[in-house]
């Protein structure tokens, strides 16, 4: 069983940057595929970034490919979603995955990109 608590979101600006950080417990961090995805209002959990525990990367798609970074730090437990040049449509809560035979998830931080 793991545990996922993310941190680092808030209100910015369109053009502006944040950092989410997820922190995980419970488990031997290293084992987990993590990721990023995000639900908008009214919309379906979308995946925005994984890394595996190599520290191989896969990004949903264009819209985020070049602006958003994952990345692991193994030895604190937490992965990290740096996000640059952010779009009012990247508004969304923004959710924790941790995958090694099934699913779990965090709380959620919400982010919000004003025009």
């Amino acid at each position: 069983q793991v545990q996922l608590v993310e941190s680092g979101g808030g209100l910015v600006q369109a053009g502006g940057s944040l950092r989410l950080s997820c922190v995980a417990s419970g488990s031997i961090f290293s084992w987990y595929t993590m990721g990023w995805y995000r639900q908008a209002p009214g919309k379906q959990r979308d995946m925005v970034a994984t890394i595996t525990s190599g520290g191989s990367t896969n990004y949903a798609d264009s819209v985020v490919k070049g602006r958003f970074t994952i990345s692991r730090d193994n030895a604190k437990n937490t992965v990290y979603l740096q996000m640059n040049n952010l779009k009012p449509d990247d508004t969304a809560v923004y959710y924790c995955n941790a995958y090694r035979r099934r699913d779990y998830w965090g709380q959620g931080t919400q982010v919000t990109v004003s025009s």
